[in-house]
């Protein structure tokens, strides 16, 4: 009897599309619709890195492309690359994770004498975010660890260390002074030497190095590139984004320096790619429980299980994991998802800060392998897996909304009302919210609008995780697309999506 053929799994397919969206249609789509200037994409499908395209331009004043050689701040993906340099110096023995920062740095507050390394790589130490600090201006260039340091110093922590987690630049920034202090070298010698250059990494930088990059001055020439015609080095050239901020305005390139350890890394989308794929194996952190420790969530002393570590969250899908964020100009993202039969990994830089990819990159992933697509209609709704409980996820969402002081309409727990109809319902709860003098302007343009607003959001639990949802409001008014209330009706609930939905 002859052995059946077995056919291959396909890498996506030629037109790399899902739910008949091309990648670039839905890319386009959504920088238009985001303002944003430029992006560049890279996707893993591991071991390769089978698609890096760059989209728009990296420097819209000076007309520089963007392409698959534009180095962006990759912001808070930054975390990871200090969270690998610890556990290096841990794996050589040079460095225990249960040392007090306090024996490391003597210099410190008295009050953060009880946090560890692990808490300041777990978020979980409670220390003040010097970022909030009023005299922080991350344009500044110059800043030292110190005087960062002198800005959070006379805040009181927020908790005791380990008993609830919360994101601080303070905690990585002293995890970079730390590494200097044992190490004996400079942080950004010492991630340059077993980082980018071990990996051999030619579009990976920090701020002060970007001179180096060989880029000509368009702008003296009226915009034209004429060097590459005689010197071959700038054919192709390698050049950095300039960022914009929410508004769309140019804003000052943040200097490594103002967010030493936490966002201080540029580099390529395919650079990023390639180092991910490094750190997924033996490459850059040889032990699997050293990883483990790296990148894997946690439990609190109280039982709390926190879905994050250093950056990363963790969501229910089958391996996925994502580390993001932004910093002024700029907004990154990298996803991976870790199960053998899928390995796919979805980097996504661009020079419009505030900007959240997840819902985006989460459509692009499915158009590599239908095991990344929701079970779940996106071209009707926008929708985000949750890192966290359904309760903890809308409990969320209802502190935004009453920070930002935003009338709540009424509230509904589909799952206890089936309850009480003798009918069983996994978590499901709606939240409705607004404010009638921004959506009465919409419904006098189009009343049928009527049977939309309030806005509201939706977050469920199924046997594929925790969701978050809200209706895609250029598809209920296609004509109103534009139109600058619906817009701001967008921005806030991806906002309240980006904060609700991952744990730290």
């Amino acid at each position: 009897m002859e052995t059946p053929t077995v056919r291959p799994t396909v890498r996506g397919d030629i037109e790399v599309a899902y739910l008949g969206h091309t990648v670039d249609a839905m890319i386009a789509e959504f920088m238009q619709q985001h303002d944003i200037p430029g992006l560049t994409l890279a996707i893993v499908q591991a071991p390769y890195i089978p698609r890096v395209v760059g989209y728009g331009f990296a420097d819209p004043e000076q007309k520089r492309l963007a392409s698959t050689r534009t180095i962006w701040p990759v912001g808070p993906i930054s975390q990871a690359y200090a969270g690998v340099a610890v556990m290096q110096l841990y794996e050589a023995g040079q460095l225990r994770l249960d040392a007090r920062i306090t024996d490391l740095l003597p210099d410190l507050p008295p009050a953060w004498s009880g946090v560890t390394v692990l808490h300041l790589l777990r978020h979980s130490a409670g220390l003040p975010d010097y970022r909030n600090h009023p005299d922080f201006d991350p344009a500044r260039a110059g800043w030292t660890a110190r005087e960062l340091i002198d800005l959070a110093r006379d805040t009181p922590p927020s908790f005791a260390p380990d008993t609830d987690a919360a994101v601080s630049a303070t905690h990585f920034l002293l995890l970079a002074e730390i590494i200097e202090r044992v190490s004996g070298q400079s942080y950004h010698d010492f991630v340059t030497e077993r980082q980018i250059a071990f990996l051999g990494l030619q579009h990976t930088c920090f701020s002060e190095d970007l001179a180096r990059l060989h880029e000509e001055d368009v702008a003296a020439a009226n915009n034209l590139h004429t060097r590459f015609k005689s010197e071959k080095i700038f054919v192709n050239p390698a050049e950095h984004a300039t960022g914009h901020d929410a508004a769309g305005r140019p804003v000052p390139r943040p200097e490594s320096a103002a967010f030493k350890g936490f966002a201080d890394i540029w580099a390529s989308a395919e650079d990023v790619s390639y180092w991910d794929i490094c750190l997924a194996g033996s490459i850059l952190v040889t032990r699997p429980e050293n990883r483990d420790l790296l990148y894997k969530p946690f439990a609190l002393p109280d039982g709390r299980r926190v879905p994050a570590m250093s950056g990363w969250n963790f969501y229910h899908h089958r391996g996925l994991m994502d580390i993001k964020g932004s910093v002024p100009g700029f907004s990154a993202f990298l996803s991976r998802f870790t199960d053998a039969s899928e390995l796919v990994c979805v980097t996504l830089l661009a020079n419009r800060e505030g900007v959240d990819f997840t819902w985006l990159a989460r459509r692009i992933a499915a158009a590599f392998g239908s095991a990344m697509a929701p079970a779940h209609d996106t071209d009707r709704i926008c929708l985000c897996e949750c890192s966290d409980d359904a309760d903890r996820v809308m409990q969320r969402v209802e502190d935004e909304l009453s920070r930002r002081r935003i009338p709540v309409f009424a509230r509904f727990d589909h799952a206890r009302n089936a309850h009480e109809a003798d009918l069983k319902l996994p978590p499901t709860r709606v939240i409705v919210f607004g404010a009638p003098a921004v959506g009465t302007h919409l419904m006098l343009k189009d009343q049928s609008l009527a049977l939309d607003l309030p806005l509201r959001i939706a977050v469920w639990e199924d046997a594929g995780g925790v969701w978050l949802a809200f209706p895609r409001l250029d598809r209920l008014a296609p004509a109103l697309a534009g139109d600058p209330t619906l817009r701001a009706m967008r921005d806030l609930l991806e906002a309240l999506a980006a904060k609700a939905s991952v744990a730290l």
